[in-house]
């Protein structure tokens, strides 16, 4: 079977399509592109087979549905595509930001999941409508293909009451649906169960705690097998210190700042959201160009790395508190993958534990990155969100 991964975005669409071996249930990705600037001119679309290069070529792209429909043709291109027709496509796997508390799992996409992400739409307005135009659009072109969708939220669907519920008038929960989500699920939940592998012990036997760390970055913390807690909150922007996000703040400080700068509630989520967190205190959102500015002595940056890795080590702390103990803490995404020095620094608060990092296979990149004897492990493990999607979408629909 053949599934093909869409992401869709407001004016972008990710893909991925992936081959499934009948006899092992290997996935091996075919090929993978994306297409950009959807409804905007200067659209293209870019293609690599795992076998060649990438392509790009400029092409109208007015809407998703033109955009998806550009798609499916270059997978059946007679000198570039990957499949004879579009009959080899099995299914459809969609990445959906928010599920809120109607989706613990990924489901089929029938009429009735269509309304819930609609009606979820007001707590991710800049991420959901845009799924639902991958999925509509795919529907209208294919009508009879299965599809699922795999939420960011699901995972974290298991945290207990006392985790995921504000102290706020309970109408603010029971009416408006205020509490903690959580994302970065599906991430979190298959570096978690990778870790468990890696160790040789059931995921549920296991206290872990798992950092995404990239542009966007959260944590979550996985006890009895189910996450139990995660560093986001009703939206992305709580938790740690990211690119361009604040992280958490005291709850006070945008109202202040509304109403002592007489700005607007969009001013303040601007600020929040795309003009805080590293590039806030550096003028540098991407952490390579802190890393080196750090190592080039600019204070700025220097701070910019203290306070990301300060903001990490406290969530971690929590997280050991909350489950009694930790056993394994796994760094996955694009900084917590390539940065050998950000995971040190972050680790060196937890040697009271006995955790003890392995200088060379830290700096080597391996998976384990402690010693022998070292009473918690830390691990880097790649993470394949995509692969997820594959995965949930071919068990739901074989």
């Amino acid at each position: 079977m053949k599934i093909l991964v869409l992401n869709s975005g407001s004016s972008s669409i990710k893909f991925k399509l992936y081959q499934v071996a009948a006899a092992d249930n290997q996935f091996h990705a075919l090929c993978e592109g994306q297409a950009d600037r959807i409804g905007i001119d200067g659209s293209t679309l870019s293609y690599e087979r795992n076998d060649e290069g990438k392509e790009k070529q400029f092409i109208d792209l007015a809407d998703h549905k033109v955009a998806i429909d550009a798609i499916l043709k270059q997978l059946i291109d007679p000198e570039t595509g990957v499949l004879e027709n579009l009959e080899d496509l099995g299914g459809v796997g969609h990445r959906v930001v928010h599920g809120g508390e109607d989706f613990t799992a990924s489901v089929v996409i029938d009429r009735e999941v269509v309304k819930a992400i609609e009606r979820n739409s007001m707590l991710a307005p800049l991420h959901n409508p845009p799924n639902l135009m991958g999925i509509k659009a795919m529907s209208s072109l294919l009508p009879n293909m299965p599809q699922v969708a795999v939420f960011d939220t699901a995972v974290h669907q298991t945290m207990p009451k006392k985790a995921y519920m504000y102290a706020l008038p309970l109408a603010q929960y029971k009416t408006y649906k205020i509490r903690k989500y959580g994302f970065h699920g599906t991430s979190h939940g298959y570096v978690a169960n990778k870790a468990a592998e890696q160790l040789g012990k059931p995921l549920k036997d296991l206290k872990i705690i798992t950092c995404h760390l990239g542009n966007g970055g959260s944590l979550a913390a996985f006890m009895g097998g189910v996450s139990v807690d995660t560093s986001m909150g009703f939206t992305p922007l709580d938790g740690i210190i990211m690119g361009t996000r604040s992280g958490t703040l005291d709850p006070y400080v945008p109202l202040h700042i509304m109403e002592s700068q007489e700005l607007k509630p969009s001013q303040v989520s601007t600020m929040m959201n795309k003009q805080g967190g590293l590039l806030a205190i550096s003028g540098k959102s991407d952490m390579r160009d802190n890393v080196a500015g750090a190592a080039a002595g600019d204070t700025d940056c220097q701070l910019a790395l203290e306070m990301f890795c300060y903001s990490i080590q406290k969530f971690i702390g929590s997280y050991i508190a909350a489950m009694n103990g930790v056993d394994c803490i796994v760094f996955t995404a694009g900084v917590g993958e390539n940065n050998a020095m950000l995971r040190a620094t972050i680790l060196e608060n937890f040697t009271f534990l006995g955790l003890e990092v392995d200088a060379a296979k830290n700096d080597a990149n391996e998976t384990v990155l402690t010693t022998a004897a070292s009473k918690v492990t830390a691990l880097k493990i790649h993470t394949n969100e995509e692969l997820v999607i594959a995965l949930d979408t071919y068990n739901l629909i074989k």
